[in-house]
């Protein structure tokens, strides 16, 4: 089943069920307005909607034409959005470039910090960037969400609570992340609003592809207009979605419609190294700073800039037929005095 929210003009916009090729969708605001409404009843919700995406594929109702750009982000606010490191890889070569060792907690202990929830961008919004020198970059990540978890929940059980699943373009500001970090509190003026896909789907939805709580799929990024990254989801993960969301849930429990990330998706090069660019017969990197940092191993000074006015980054993945899942993320970096 897919899942969208339309823009209606209401701060948390329409529910709808969306065809698996992504062209039609019928109103779901008979099952419940919203998608926090229907994750709220997640039980006697998921049930109903199913019915309608099974008569949407059968052709017994008629859908209209679904629009990815009058889409809002599924949740275009949350109660919690929490994000991880399932990649370490991407820590270790943020760490590398700066001389420092990862810490063995990090093999076993996520990181996770608590961002912004209460107002997302819509997938297809530009990205207000107030000043060039903050250092903008995309982060292309998946991302869950939840219904009710309770707290001290197994990874193992964690899975059963996942119960749609998004891509995101967490937007980080590099040039305001080590003087916040400096204090010891951690992100908050350098994580800005984030976007996610314009649909939403359920586990069952990816079929194969969801095993072990990762999709065994590639993450597309391009960067102007140009591959920037394909790097695979299910490799060099060091925690799984579940194994996050049991890590939110250690102490406290999570309210139904809570967003977990799985942080930037990062691979190794096939031999280990750090990783090439997709023009170099690479799988290339879901962000910036990654391609940054392995200038900066390699020449020591990074050369490739972060984001500027004008620029475009599209996160889209695709199934086996190369139809996309989740539609694509698709945002152009502009002035925010323009915004």
């Amino acid at each position: 089943m897919k899942l969208a929210t339309l823009k209606d003009g209401s701060r948390d916009g329409r529910l709808v069920v969306v065809s698996n090729d992504l062209v039609h969708y019928v109103d779901a605001s008979g099952v419940a307005p919203t998608m926090q409404a229907a994750l709220d009843d997640w039980a006697a919700a998921a049930p109903q909607l199913e019915a309608i995406a099974a008569q949407l594929a059968a052709g017994e109702v008629e859908g209209k034409p679904f629009d990815q750009a009058a889409a809002h982000s599924p949740l275009p606010r949350a109660y919690q959005w929490a994000d991880g490191s399932a990649y370490i890889n991407h820590v270790e070569l943020v760490r590398k470039a700066r001389g420092a060792e990862v810490p063995e907690s990090f093999y076993t202990d996520p990181l996770m910090y608590q961002g912004g929830s209460d107002s997302f961008l819509a997938p297809r919004d530009p990205i207000p960037l107030g000043d060039p020198a903050w250092g903008c970059d995309m982060e292309g990540e998946i991302a869950v969400i939840t219904d009710d978890v309770p707290m001290g929940v197994t990874p193992e059980a964690a899975a059963g609570y996942i119960k749609l699943i998004m891509l995101v373009n967490d937007v980080s500001l590099r040039g305001l992340i080590p003087g916040e970090l400096a204090k010891g509190f951690g992100f908050f003026q350098s994580k800005p609003a984030s976007a996610f896909s314009p649909v939403a789907v359920t586990p069952n939805e990816l079929g194969d592809a969801w095993q072990n709580s990762l999709i065994h799929l590639p993450l597309r990024v391009d960067y102007r207009g140009e591959p920037f990254g394909r790097v695979e989801a299910a490799e060099d993960a060091t925690f799984t979605l579940a194994d996050l969301v049991a890590h939110a849930a250690k102490t406290r429990d999570l309210c139904a419609g809570t967003i977990i990330g799985s942080g930037t998706v990062s691979n190794k090069d096939e031999d280990g190294g750090s990783g090439r660019p997709v023009a170099a017969g690479g799988r290339g990197y879901s962000c910036i700073a990654e391609i940054r940092m392995i200038e900066t191993i390699a020449d020591g000074a990074p050369k490739t800039p972060f984001m500027q006015v004008g620029d475009r980054v599209r996160i889209d993945m695709v199934n086996a037929d190369g139809q996309s899942i989740f539609g694509a993320i698709d945002q152009e970096v502009v002035s925010a005095s323009s915004s």
